[in-house]
Parts: structure tokens; sequence; C-alpha cells
């Protein structure tokens, strides 16, 4: 931090508690143990008649003050928006006093009736003031002038990335539009609810520390429990476990929970994210393709009243139906490889040409995936389901039942971003067994993401899992896209950051 920043702070600091020591001394409460609230700045403004007495109680933080002599202005800010106030020491007696020793921050409660101004604002005579909490420390605002009369300017806004993710809370504060991001994240993820729950399928928890870890490609979290003396794995995924209860009988099972990959960070990567996976029994991929359609439909219209979006100013319509493709077709189709007959050398080529490093990728199908992502995924703006992956790339998935080489995946794209992954599981043990040989055979070669024998689920399987329909969807990538958010982490409360350096 700049150095004459830090003395303005310093400076503003040490007022804030000569404020804080002479409201103490003159028997003025300073952070209080409750108020009565019963109106918000949103319903004073919507239900104000001309008229009408109406009385309320709201409370919120300051954050804006014009004082005049016997009287001042403010504005609070409450969860639903901002409202004016408007303050008389005639009214309010030795509160006045009080209220010349608050600051923008401060959180205070009031009574009054609500009226409307001379330039016609809707605001609130205050009758009775409470201080409810003072803030010691002013919001991050790049300058703040305070005339002879107390009036406060404040210039510039907070807009530091890495300081608005760190302090989220304050984020929060002095940027209220973000609020509305996550109201709306909410409000996406209580729809997908509801839809799955009207469905009947069971809203279900499995385990975060796993003795193994599986249902994904990635590197885990590991950590130890000391009274096993054994090495846990934070999950991957859900998959596995939730697979089990469809062997135990349920009729669809779901769950939205927190997985965690030790991976890369980027605009679309956070380390902890938020999934939902359901499994359904006697379905298949081409049933999920369109029930995936139906909710995400659902979804829109509930939450936002359109399936129309604007994402980095391009616009995406989520009506349906949307495109199916295969993979393979679609690699042909935008690079004229095909990726049946094509050598390793000419994958790689290929690759190169479209930008992609492969210098570290071993092995045909990973040279596949990648060309994929270089190539092709980039220009999937509208929503599009990409369809029948590679045998080497699914694991967990079901052969195709009429293709040779390949599995009954699909994964769902729009805006160029992977949104879904979903499959006809694979129910054969003896299918499932030889695919586990077959990653750790890769684990042995290197590939760290290879999946790990997992003895238990073949078991399971072995018990008979009946035709079952799976799917993932990233909770914080739908997010993203619909309220048109360019990274994670501003659709993620508390996204992961390098720990802060003290100075």
């Amino acid at each position: 931090m700049d150095n004459n920043i830090q003395q303005e702070l310093n400076v503003l600091l040490k007022r804030r508690l000569e404020e804080l020591a002479e409201l103490k001394s003159k028997g003025f409460q300073t952070f209080a143990y409750s108020f009565d609230v019963d109106s918000n700045s949103n319903e004073i403004k919507h239900n104000y008649k001309d008229g009408e007495e109406q009385n309320v109680k709201i409370a919120g933080r300051i954050m804006t003050l014009r004082r005049m002599g016997k009287a001042s202005f403010a504005h609070i800010q409450d969860h639903a928006g901002k409202i004016q106030i408007y303050l008389k020491k005639d009214d309010i007696g030795d509160s006045y006093d009080a209220f010349r020793l608050m600051d923008i921050g401060d959180i205070i409660g009031v009574e009054g009736f609500v009226f409307k101004t001379k330039t016609g604002e809707i605001s609130v005579h205050v009758r009775k003031l409470e201080l409810l909490s003072k803030s010691l420390r002013p919001l991050p605002i790049a300058k703040e002038i305070t005339d002879e009369q107390g009036n406060k300017t404040i210039f510039d806004q907070f807009a530091d990335k890495e300081l608005r993710y760190r302090q989220r809370y304050v984020d929060l504060i002095v940027n209220p539009e973000i609020r509305d991001v996550f109201i709306k994240r909410s409000k996406i993820i209580s729809s997908m609810r509801t839809f799955l729950d009207s469905c009947g399928y069971l809203e279900v928890e499995t385990p975060i520390l796993q003795p193994l870890y599986g249902g994904a490609a990635a590197r885990p979290f590991i950590t130890h429990h000391n009274t096993l003396d054994t090495d846990l794995y934070l999950r991957i995924a859900d998959e596995l476990y939730l697979k089990r209860l469809i062997v135990g009988g349920f009729n669809g099972v779901y769950e939205i929970s927190k997985d965690f990959r030790n991976e890369g960070m980027d605009r679309t990567h956070n380390p902890e994210f938020t999934m939902m996976e359901l499994y359904v029994p006697y379905k298949d991929y081409e049933w999920m393709m369109n029930f995936v359609e139906q909710m995400l439909n659902k979804i829109c219209i509930e939450v936002f009243n359109t399936t129309e979006f604007i994402y980095e100013g391009k616009q995406i319509n989520f009506k349906s139906p949307w495109k199916r493709i295969s993979m393979i077709d679609a690699i042909k189709d935008e690079t004229g490889v095909s990726v049946s007959t094509a050598s390793v050398d000419e994958l790689k080529a290929a690759c190169k040409k479209y930008g992609a490093d492969v210098k570290a990728i071993e092995g045909k199908m990973k040279l596949v995936d990648e060309l994929f992502s270089a190539a092709v995924q980039p220009k999937l703006i509208q929503p599009a389901f990409i369809i029948d992956y590679p045998l080497e790339l699914s694991p967990l998935a079901k052969k195709h039942r009429s293709k040779e080489g390949v599995v009954e995946r699909f994964e769902l794209y729009a805006a160029g971003r992977e949104l879904c992954n979903a499959f006809s599981e694979l129910n054969d043990p003896i299918d499932q067994k030889e695919r586990f040989e077959g990653q750790s055979k890769l684990r042995e070669e290197g590939d760290e993401e290879a999946h790990q024998i997992d003895e238990d689920f073949i078991r399971a399987l072995e018990y008979g899992m009946p035709p079952t329909a799976g799917l993932g969807i990233g909770i914080d990538r739908l997010v993203m896209l619909l309220t048109n958010q360019s990274s994670i982490r501003d659709v993620i409360f508390f996204p992961q950051m390098k720990p802060e350096v003290k100075k």
C-alpha cells in the first residue's frame, strides 16, 4: 500500500477510535444487542402513498452524510437497497449529538415516518436514532473529504479485484450490484433443486473424506486421519458413492455439493467448486440430454424470465432443442482431421496449429481431447451437446451400443465453456474392472489424473446396478454464464487466494 494512503488510513482509524471513546464517555451505546426492524428500504418506497401516515423501523449502514447545522440528511443501505433519512436536533435531542460522531460505514437503527422531500425523494423523517455498530475502519475508498460542516464527499470506488475477492464483505457493501449475482446464484440452485425434487429424486449426502478418490480425472487433496492413522482424500466427485445408492435401490438420487481438485487456477477453475450430480436408473444418455434441456430451460424462465442471455458480448439462447454432434465429427468439421485414422504426429501437428502446447501430452486420445479443446470448444457459443467420446477418455461410461471405439457420453457446451458431463453409466463389473486396470497402467506411466482401482465399487456393481443415466453440472460455470461474469471467482463468495502478505 502507498505510504500516503497508509498514513491517511491511519489518521481515519485514529479519528474513529476517538469518536468511539467520546460516544462511550457520553453514555451512548456503540455496539447494540438488537433492533426491532419492521421494514426495509424497498418496501418503504414501494408502499409509500401521499397523505397516508406510515411509521417504520429500519436499520442499515450509513453510506452518505450531509450535515446542515441542526438538521442532516443521510442515506442508509440495508439488504434491499438505499433510502434517505432526515434528522433534526429538535426531534431526537441528545441522539443528534451522537449522530455528529457517526461516520460513513456505521450501522444505525431509526424509527420515524415516511415522507417525500421537495425534490421528490421518498425518505424517513427520524424520531428515534440508535447506533447499532460503530465502524472502526473506513470503507475502502480512494478519497474521503469532510468539510467544515461535517459533510463528507467520496471519490472513486472499491475496484481492485484482488482486494474485492480477499475482502468480499467490503465488496458487498460498496458494490451492492455484486450482491445480486449471489442472490441469482442462490435462486438458480433453488430452482434446480425444486425441479429435481418435483421429479421424485432424492437429495442425499455422501462422504467428503474418502479412502479412495474417483469419479473424475483429477488430482486430489490429501489429508491424514490421526485416529485411523490413514491418509484420506477430499472428494473430486460424488459419482461412485451415488451409484452405490442406485445399486441399493433408490429411484434417482442427486447431490449438490463441494468438490475439491488439486489443479491449476484460472478463469474457470477454482480448487473448491460446486457440483450437482444426478443418477437415474433405467435411463440412458439420450434421455438425460432431453432432461438437461428441460431443467435448464425451466431455471432460465423461473429465475430470469428469459432464455436469452448476453455473455461477454455474445448473445446466447438456451431455448431448446440444442445441437447434437459427436466429438469426432466436430473435430473433423472444424479441422479436417479424421481422428480414427490420424497418427500421433498428425494429431500433434494439428494441436500446434491451433495453439495447443503438447509437450507434456502422451497418448493418442489425450491429443484428441487437446485438439477438441483448442480447435472446437471456443467455437461452441450456442448451447450444444458434444456426444460419443472415445472410449479411452471415459472409463466410467458405457460402450456405445452401435458405434465402435466410443462411449455413450455427452458434454454440454455454451459460450465456449463446458457446463455438464453425462453418461449412460457403465454397469458391467467385468468391463469396469478392466477399465480401472487400464487406468492403473496409465498411473504407472505417470498420469496422475488416471483413476484408481476401487475394489468396493466393483463389488457393488457385482451385486447388480440397473441401467443408469448420470449427470454432473458445474454450478459455478452455469452461474457465470447466466449472470455474465467473466471469472469463476466472481461467483464464489470466498475464492481461494494466495496467503495475504503482511507489510
